[in-house]
């Protein structure tokens, strides 16, 4: 294996990608040259016709090859400029950056628009003998799967129209969000009695804070802080749910999850089986919830309780520790997976350094053109960030399996990419579990374990039924601050079957999830990736580390199949029956039994 290079730096390395941060004289040039190649793509496109034999499917081939070549540098660029724009908020000219990044994604999905549109007018006897050619085949899911697409949309002039003043409306309204966040401040008292601003990220971590004082004080300024900007994000949600909503109306579409499921490879059968699953299991985790309560000496617990540790421990976990165990748990697993770790750490693939001005939450994303990754988050010695960390690692090493594939074949759906991250987190928590000291230490990595199952079964439902209920009255015109926090707090009562003291009202204006426009829903994927990683778990663990080169046999075949055919061809199993989703919760709950047991 390889070594780890002590001490593990902080802060990222994006110079070695583009030196001098935003105002980098090689990030402009970038800039430059992919737009010149966007606009000969777009003059190439429009002498484009729709073949009328294989011969003819020829012409196609070099705007293909042109295409996956600019679309990788449009993703390196917007990756770029995406961090550097996390790593300071205040950074005005990557957010004109990021605008500028975003217009040109714009007219890159338009010309495709367009392409597809090529696609779709195709004969079928054509178009199948043209997958069917061996340097097409490869990427012949992609090209069906577009194709298919095009002919449930408006027509192409009509979609490019879209999708250009989406840049100043529907992605301006995303971007408006975070000005939002970049302005909340929150007042905090330190270990030393002196105040400090806090921002939104440094803000959040204090709500997982072992001592039940502090997160309790903390989440009501939290609230009050979200309270004040919640008109202002009412405004950008409703905007964001009124373009989707137009939109899908003029393409016939009376399902809102009908865009989500699709981006996510998935049927509505596999959505809700799973969470049929899932709803037929919370009463064994109201129990853990009424457990945890006693054992922190309250009634019921509060929504600050949900996620905080049973014991007051202020114990710190170093960023160095916390690299030399998830490397050595890899390891564990799969030697590949844990060499890729250290490279990721040696290299100063990972920005997570605790300071004022970082955005909140954490984030992988991926460096096509330069074959590499970045992972966002801000660390602060808890035992939720060293599962954090090892969540984006888990992205990353999803990403680099897949470096060599056609960049078509890299465009993995949200939920598989939450498998990735999920199983990397297993991994770390249960082989912490397995060789805790002490029973002490064994409870508390097992509660750990159980927290992330309530948050997938519970707050992410609750996020679900908010959302789904949320677009049902947004059809009917807007929605005041008011009623979307009525909203968040029943769909919370609901997920949570009622086992709370109190909720997050604010929540829908306080989560960055709602408000991105890459993928609608952006929140059942995550329950999905966590329960199929779980499955993909429950393999592993039979089988030892023979399971790991199947297991990237699996993840190198996530963007060019359906979740469904995906899960039979490398499990065997059917994701729209309960079967397969009842095994792996039947793996959380056994956690929680073991809690309970030990809790006596």
């Amino acid at each position: 294996m390889s070594q780890l290079k002590l001490p593990v730096s902080l802060t990222w390395d994006l110079d070695s990608v583009f030196p001098g941060g935003s105002s980098s004289l090689e990030l402009k040039s970038f800039i430059d040259t992919l737009e010149q190649d966007i606009k000969e793509l777009e003059d190439q496109v429009k002498t484009l016709a729709a073949p009328t034999s294989v011969e003819g499917t020829k012409s196609l081939d070099l705007f293909i090859q042109n295409l996956q070549s600019v679309y990788t540098r449009a993703f390196e660029g917007g990756s770029f400029i995406g961090c550097l724009a996390s790593q300071d908020q205040d950074d005005k000219k990557a957010i004109q950056l990021s605008g500028k990044v975003t217009s040109l994604d714009a007219r890159l999905q338009s010309l495709v628009t367009v392409f597809d549109s090529v696609l779709s007018a195709t004969e079928d006897s054509v178009f199948n003998a043209w997958i069917q050619r061996e340097d097409v085949a490869p990427i012949a899911f992609v090209l069906t799967e577009s194709r298919e697409k095009t002919r449930e949309k408006l027509p192409p002039e009509q979609e490019s129209l879209v999708l250009e003043l989406a840049v100043d409306g529907y992605h301006g309204w995303s971007e408006h969000y975070d000005t939002i966040v970049s302005k909340v401040k929150i007042p905090f008292t330190n270990e030393d009695g002196e105040e400090v601003i806090l921002s939104a990220g440094q803000a959040s971590n204090k709500l997982d804070d072992p001592k039940r004082e502090v997160r309790e004080a903390m989440f009501v300024k939290w609230e009050q802080a979200w309270t004040d900007a919640a008109d202002y994000s009412a405004d950008t949600l409703n905007r964001l749910a009124g373009f989707r909503l137009g939109l899908y109306n003029k393409r016939g579409w009376e399902d809102v999850l009908k865009e989500p499921l699709s981006i996510n490879r998935m049927s509505k059968e596999t959505l809700d089986a799973m969470w049929n699953a899932i709803i037929e299991s919370k009463p064994i985790f109201v129990k853990y919830l009424e457990r945890k309560a006693k054992l922190l000496g309250v009634e019921r617990l509060s929504w600050t309780d949900v996620e905080a540790p049973v014991s007051e421990s202020n114990k710190k976990i170093s960023y160095d520790d916390a690299a030399k165990d998830i490397v050595k748990q890899f390891n564990g697993f799969s030697p590949k997976l844990a060499n890729f770790a250290v490279d990721a750490f040696n290299k100063r693939w990972v920005e997570a350094e605790d300071r004022p001005g970082k955005r909140p939450g954490g984030f992988c994303t991926g460096l096509p053109e330069s074959k590499e990754t970045r992972i966002f988050m801000t660390y602060s010695g808890t035992a939720s960030n060293v599962s954090t960390l090892a969540h984006e690692l888990g992205h990353a090493y999803h990403q680099h399996v897949m470096d060599e594939l056609p960049v078509f074949n890299q465009n993995y759906a949200m939920n598989v990419a939450e498998t990735a991250s999920t199983f990397a987190e297993m991994i770390l928590s249960d082989a912490q579990v397995n060789h805790a000291a002490n029973d002490q230490e064994k409870l508390s990595l097992l509660e750990d374990k159980i927290q992330r199952s309530v948050t997938f079964f519970m707050n992410i439902h609750a996020r679900f039924l908010f959302e789904t209920r949320f677009y049902d009255k947004r059809r009917e015109g807007l929605l005041s601050a008011e009623e979307l926090s009525s909203l968040m707090e029943e769909a919370q009562k609901e997920a949570f079957c009622n086992a709370l003291d109190s909720y997050h009202p604010h929540f829908w204006a306080s989560k960055l999830h709602f408000y991105i426009t890459g993928v609608p829903f952006y929140n059942f994927p995550y329950t999905f990736g966590y329960l199929f990683s779980t499955g993909i778990f429950a393999r592993a663990q039979r089988e030892g580390q023979a399971f790991a080169d199947k297991y990237d046999a699996l993840l190198l075949d996530t963007g060019r199949m359906t979740v469904e055919d995906l899960a039979q061809k490398h499990l065997n199993v059917d994701l729209t029956q309960p079967d397969f989703w009842r095994e792996a919760i039947s793996l959380c709950i056994a956690d929680v039994e073991q809690f309970l047991d030990m809790t006596k």
